[in-house]
């Protein structure tokens, strides 16, 4: 199946309400479309996490990053756009998922460097889940054939790309505050 052809296909899974398996910037992710309640719910219950554990999405671009929240702070505009992996929590999102905002009313973003990612998500147009592709507790998944049996047979589909995608590490995090104050959660 040529790109072209896997592209159109994943879209249409997330169009359906489906849970994708698909390489994301940095590893192997669960997704699905960060708007809807049950397909969060889906992703929380595939990977056995609790809902008090916030997920992150992707978004195409600045643009869309603003379509989603109600303010975002300038300090927090060279972490989208640095060249290394770099999710970044910000407050007050807005049109997302309920069950995607975390209890301090804060959402985990990231803007993709990858060419699919962002195809998908220029193609999808609403924010995409990205959450490691493991059983919450377990060791992220770093080679398309570490991932568990479960993850795979839980997925709705797989975005067959795995012998071209192998990822390194997970992103970088940093919690930019309403006051513009940067905290490091992982580096």
């Amino acid at each position: 199946m040529e790109n072209t052809a896997i592209l159109n296909q994943t879209i249409q899974q997330l169009v359906e309400q489906k849970t994708i398996l698909f390489p994301t910037d940095t590893v192997w992710g669960i997704g699905g479309d960060a708007t809807s309640v049950e397909v969060v719910k889906k992703v929380y219950q595939l990977k056995e996490r609790e809902e008090s554990k916030a997920l992150l999405c992707l978004v195409s671009n600045l643009e869309m990053l603003h379509n989603y929240f109600d303010a975002v702070p300038a300090e927090a505009i060279p972490f989208f756009e640095a060249s290394r992996p770099t999710t970044v929590i910000l407050n007050r999102p807005k049109g997302i998922a309920t069950n995607m905002i975390a209890a301090d009313n804060s959402l985990a973003v990231r803007i993709p460097n990858d060419s699919f990612c962002q195809a998908l998500l220029k193609g999808f147009k609403k924010p995409i889940i990205a959450t490691s592709a493991n059983i919450s507790g377990n060791p992220t998944p770093i080679l398309f054939s570490q991932i568990e049996k479960a993850i795979l047979e839980g997925v709705d589909y797989i975005v067959p790309l795995e012998n071209k995608h192998q990822k390194t590490k997970p992103s970088r995090i940093v919690k930019v505050h309403a006051s513009g104050e940067i905290t490091l959660i992982r580096d």
